[in-house]
């Protein structure tokens, strides 16, 4: 197994693990920032869009510890993960499209309609995401290997976020989008992610082939999840993992509505916004990945976690800029706009870097939880890890939906032959602040505080 990192294969499997998790993570991002609010622009009400988000995250939870346990146990040549990921990768394709497209009818067979789409779209997505986790333990037990895969595996993931996020930014209108947009949007998403997965398999394929295997004893399922939730550092790490996610996701489904809604940046300029945060991110995962083998992962999580509370701090209470009527670049007229600007992309840079230690610290720290357990299934371990966090996901998300409704939450569009500005009552803006700033906050503060006693001897790894 460790063979296979000779100098002369290593780039190969960077790349190549890098490249597994690019389909998936461009899903999660478009979802993350747009699906919330193409939901609501299909003609869905704000509660009903919030309950698909939660169906969704609810759904890829549930189906987490099956395809887990039976990834556990499917034996081929070549291992038994990559037969998951190749196999998903077109359905993932298919319906990734089909999620962006608009049906007609009533909200009930809209509301039908995304149920099963979204069902079918995560079924495909933990089929592929969840088997490819479990290799960076499996791949190699040197803790620097693990976290040099993780790093890449986050890189790729962020990177084909950001081209999600362009390909939103130059496919999607300006008036609201038109539901064609959408779905070319989903086409184009479709395509490159049904490729980079084939191609990550077809790199991984050598390595997984010689990769640590689970034990395939047979163990009752009760058994299996009373072991796993005796693991002490595993319970410190999901509980870790839940709370940097809630306050991640939280932050990226309001995120579009707090720009335009709260402060008055025209839609075709803030389709654009999501984009700073994904570059920060991409170097922030560099930066922590750095600070993790120069100091430890510990280090890392409590360096970007003060600078994600500090930049959400900042957003909270980040005034609004001032409504100008007239041409689209009329927002820049007046100088103290322009200040504004800058200073919200400064922000969310700074939410971008401290934000990336949500997707490297606690999976970098999981491998170390494995290896407490004597037979080491990894593929169930992966999949209570992301169950539990997408469970939280979930009501966080809910939740959005139902603080957005009970504030009076409305979209009110004013001279739509301008700028698409849109007003809000001072309840619903004070809601979407909070759940930009002050919630994200209090959730990662919570997170640095259950890691101050991580097993000392760990965080010197």
């Amino acid at each position: 197994m460790e063979n296979s990192h000779s100098k002369k294969n290593i780039t190969r499997l960077m790349l190549s693990y890098g490249l597994g998790d690019a389909g998936t993570g461009l899903v999660a991002t478009q979802f993350g920032f747009f699906l919330f609010k193409f939901f609501i622009s299909a003609g869905l009400p704000v509660i009903i869009a919030g309950s698909l988000l939660m169906l969704i995250k609810i759904w890829d939870a549930i189906n987490d510890p099956l395809i887990g346990w039976l990834s556990d146990r499917t034996k081929t040549r070549w291992g038994p993960r990559i037969p998951w990921m190749t196999a998903a990768s077109v359905p993932l394709g298919f319906s990734l499209a089909a999620i962006w497209w608009t049906p007609t009818g009533s909200v009930l067979n809209k509301t039908i309609y995304y149920a099963i789409i979204s069902i079918i779209v995560m079924t495909a997505y933990t089929s592929i995401n969840l088997p490819f986790a479990a290799l960076s333990t499996e791949i190699s037990e040197k803790t620097s290997i693990r976290t040099r895969l993780n790093a890449s595996r986050f890189t790729g993931s962020i990177i084909a976020g950001l081209t999600g996020l362009i390909i939103a930014g130059v496919v999607l209108g300006t008036e609201g989008s038109a539901n064609n947009d959408y779905f070319l949007m989903g086409k184009i998403s479709g395509f490159i992610a049904v490729a980079t997965t084939l191609i990550s398999c077809w790199g991984l394929a050598p390595f997984a082939k010689k990769a640590r295997r689970p034990s395939g004893k047979v163990e009752s399922v009760t058994l299996q999840f009373k072991r796993i939730f005796r693991n002490k550092k595993f319970l410190k790490v999901i509980t870790l993992y839940i709370l940097l996610w809630c306050a991640l996701q939280l932050m990226q489904t309001v995120a579009l509505i707090y720009v335009e809604d709260v402060l008055n940046v025209s839609t075709d300029i803030a389709k654009w916004i999501p984009i700073p945060f994904q570059i920060s991110a991409l170097v922030g995962l560099q930066i922590w990945t750095r600070v993790s083998n120069k100091f430890n992962r510990i280090s890392a999580l409590n360096y970007g976690g003060i600078m994600w509370i500090f930049s959400c701090t900042s957003a909270l209470f980040l005034p609004s800029l001032s409504k100008v009527s007239g041409l689209d670049d009329g927002l820049f007229v007046n100088s103290n706009n322009i200040i504004l600007f800058i200073l919200l992309i400064f922000i969310i840079c700074l939410i971008g870097i401290g934000a990336s230690t949500a997707f490297l610290i606690p999976w970098s720290l999981l491998p170390d939880a494995i290896d407490e357990d004597p037979e080491k299934p990894a593929g169930l371990y992966t999949a209570w890890m992301v169950l539990i966090q997408k469970i939280g996901i979930a009501l966080s998300v809910q939740l959005l939906g139902f603080l957005l409704y009970v504030s009076g939450y409305q979209s009110c569009f004013i001279d739509k032959n301008s700028l698409n500005i849109i007003e809000e009552c001072i309840s619903a803006q004070l809601t979407i602040r909070l759940c930009i700033g002050f919630i994200p906050s209090v959730l990662v503060i919570i997170g640095l505080l259950i890691m101050r006693k991580w097993d000392r001897k760990l965080i010197t790894n």
